[in-house]
């Protein structure tokens, strides 16, 4: 499997939070050609190298994605749901959808009272969760609960497609992109003389809490700690570059910058992208990230923490967007930091 074919299988599998196993066993496939690998509890898969090392890092790529639960079958057949994350809702109406069951993929389509039906009032408004549904084309209650059952999950069921300039478009790329460039990090590492223990994180349960890099961070215990995920491009319509600063597709990986992030080890990756001749692009960020790296920073007594973001279009829609060699670069980025490490590096800002 290719490094594009690997993003388009963790893309194409369906896995909300506290349902990502089937995406998990894709990145467990992909990284046991090179690492040694484990699955903990809660569903994490751990790739290490050089486990015996003094000095661990930690590298954050989450594995969930947004989604639905059945959570009521009327005596139609029509299946109502919840939110998994953060839904927008104005998205919802008209998707095909995707249900994972125990017995396998169902097909379905998220349906709501026609425009032509609607009194004025409703024409306003963006559709209440509650009042859509989803129709698998069933005949009433007892022929819907045949195939599907309460907590089962879906998600927009869309292509995995290649457009121009090496841009992809994609459900989940919000964080298997970041998940991606975990394990190809780790794949670039794999011939080279390292001095650290790498342990790469496909995290599960980002999007409800950032409970899998929680638990992973207390098990691993890190010297270092490392996100990976995505963040807001502003190089489209609608969003103001001076709220949230410049981000662009093609321009290079993220480096996060901000209370969340040792600055230490800010200065570190800005250098090594320098020195390797990788585009790269900062952001300031005045508080928490709601990424991994907030999990990270704090478990037990304190990790020198990063977060370094892919550039994203349309961020928790069906239709969410990178350019490859931003995905590439990042990989590059995060490889070309751990080989030089030496393993007795001062991380913290006062000596």
């Amino acid at each position: 499997m290719n490094s594009k074919d690997f993003l388009r299988s963790l893309c194409t599998e369906i896995g909300p939070s506290g349902y990502e196993m089937d995406v998990a066993r894709v990145w467990r496939d992909y990284v046991a050609r090179f690492a040694e690998t484990s699955v903990d509890i809660n569903g994490n898969v751990i790739a290490v190298l050089n486990k015996s090392a003094d000095v661990r890092v930690m590298l954050s790529g989450h594995i969930d994605e947004i989604g639905f639960m059945i959570r009521y079958i009327d005596k139609d057949g029509f299946l109502f749901f919840s939110p998994i994350g953060g839904i927008d809702a104005n998205l919802v109406p008209g998707q095909r959808v995707s249900i994972k069951t125990q017995k396998g993929r169902v097909k379905g389509v998220i349906g709501k009272k026609p425009i032509h039906l609607m009194e004025r009032e409703e024409l306003s408004k963006c559709a209440k969760i509650e009042s859509l549904f989803i129709d698998i084309g069933a005949k009433d209650k007892e022929e819907a609960e045949a195939k599907v059952s309460i907590g089962d999950v879906a998600v927009p069921y869309v292509e995995f497609w290649e457009l121009d300039n090496g841009r992809i478009v994609s459900k989940a790329l919000d964080d298997r992109a970041g998940a991606f460039v975990v394990a190809r990090a780790l794949e670039l590492l794999a011939g080279r003389d390292i001095k650290v223990g790498v342990f790469a994180v496909a995290s599960v349960q980002e999007e409800i809490g950032l409970r899998g890099a929680r638990t992973s961070a207390y098990a691993i215990d890190p010297a270092i700690g490392i996100a990976v995920d995505v963040t807001f491009c502003t190089d489209h319509p609608g969003v103001d570059e001076k709220k949230i600063g410049s981000i662009s597709l093609g321009k290079g990986p993220v480096i996060a910058r901000g209370p969340n992030i040792n600055p230490v080890l800010f200065e570190r990756l800005k250098k090594t992208a320098e020195d390797s001749s990788i585009p790269y692009q900062i952001e300031g960020i005045p508080r928490a990230t709601g990424t991994d790296a907030n999990s990270i920073q704090i478990s037990r007594s304190g990790v020198c923490t990063g977060l370094v973001s892919i550039p994203l279009r349309y961020m928790h829609t069906p239709v969410e967007m990178v350019e490859f060699n931003d995905i590439e670069n990042s990989a590059r980025l995060l490889a070309d930091l751990i080989a030089g490490l030496d393993g007795d590096e001062d991380w913290r800002t006062l000596a």
